[in-house]
């Protein structure tokens, strides 16, 4: 069996496939370095640990109630966010690997360390087992240097300032899915707690709405979005550096805008004008994403949704496809998110590699 792993900052996400690749069974631990609570698969418990390795020794003990054993479990594989230039396609992690991954941390400070922190936590536990690494990056690596580079000097951009492009998983995990009724021209939409398009043409990514970093695109859950450089450096000047980096990055977005969350599903039943205009923001920055992207592909033969807000929400659908009314009857396709299958399979190919 295969252990897939998903580490927040103050979460562990797992599931568990077997060698068919169907999920046995799939749990997590939220509130990591306190009092929590752990979800496997309809049980519920409430949990205390102090980090990410107390919280895999949840999970395990979890799993070993259901009848899965240590012994059953021939593999754990990671999801790494941020995988740089270099590191553009799923590798066994070896000593080489993870100081790869460790070397872009500077790239991704809010993303790679809780990776390396669930790989540290599985080699502490089961030091002799095979791991491996998918990045979110990767699934962009391959588009034009026109799409990916900031007119910056060439210093900045030999240090690795351009636009990497997230959420490649999903939008790996979406080509899988379409197979070979894949659309030539697909406009991808993963709305959720964060939010990012790309611009799929023959089943590679050409363009998306991430960049550096995963602030940037649309309206997100408490993610700015696009903001212009030089308001992100009077807020970085006003209120510090690690305050700006909390303001943009978990205080703004749909919770910034409406002042009273980042649910979407709450925002809609919410008849407050803050609440109507939260939503109103997201519809817009996506249709405006939308526009610059269906142009990079030279038009477009169907849209695809996925992501919690895009699998679930039917009035948000509604409302994007409204404002896109202008493309003509377009095929539009919901395609559930299945990043940690994507995963699996990622690991099951580096395995059987020669």
């Amino acid at each position: 069996m295969l252990l897939v792993l998903n580490t927040g900052s103050s979460s562990l996400k797992l599931a568990v496939f077997n060698a068919a690749l169907d999920l046995v069974v799939d749990g997590n631990v939220s509130g990591v370095g306190g009092q929590g609570r752990m979800a496997l698969g309809e049980t519920k418990t409430d949990v205390t640990t102090s980090n990410h390795g107390e919280a895999l020794d949840c999970l395990l003990k979890g799993l070993r109630a259901r009848g899965i054993a240590l012994s059953d479990i021939t593999g754990a594989a990671h999801r790494v966010v941020h995988g740089g230039r270099r590191l553009t396609a799923p590798m066994r992690i070896t000593p080489e690997a993870l100081a790869q991954i460790k070397a872009m941390v500077p790239l991704a400070p809010l993303h790679n360390p809780p990776a390396l922190a669930g790989i540290a936590a599985v080699t502490a536990k089961l030091p002799n087992l095979a791991q491996f690494a998918s990045f979110d990056t990767a699934f962009h690596a391959a588009q034009p240097d026109v799409a990916t580079a900031y007119a910056l000097p060439r210093a900045q951009r030999d240090a690795g300032i351009r636009r990497y492009g997230f959420h490649g998983l999903s939008y790996a995990g979406m080509v899988r899915q379409f197979g070979d009724k894949l659309p030539r021209r697909l406009l991808a939409l993963h709305l959720g707690a964060g939010v990012s398009l790309c611009a799929i043409k023959d089943g590679r990514s050409i363009a998306t709405s991430m960049g550096y970093s995963p602030l940037s695109g649309p309206t997100m859950a408490t993610r700015t979005g696009d903001i212009d450089g030089m308001a992100v450096l009077r807020i970085a000047q006003e209120l510090g550096f690690d305050a700006a980096t909390e303001l943009l990055n978990k205080q703004s977005g749909l919770l910034g805008l409406s002042g009273i969350t980042a649910d979407m599903r709450a925002l809609l039943s919410d008849p407050s004008p803050d609440a109507a205009f939260a939503v109103e923001h997201f519809v817009y920055s996506v249709v405006h994403q939308a526009g610059g992207l269906i142009a990079a592909l030279e038009g477009v033969d169907a849209i695809a949704f996925t992501g919690g807000i895009g699998e679930n929400s039917a009035p948000i659908r509604e409302r994007i496809m409204a404002k896109l009314a202008w493309l003509g009857d377009l095929p539009v396709h919901i395609i559930p998110a299945d990043e940690e299958r994507q995963i699996a399979i990622d690991a099951t190919s580096v395995l059987q590699a020669p």
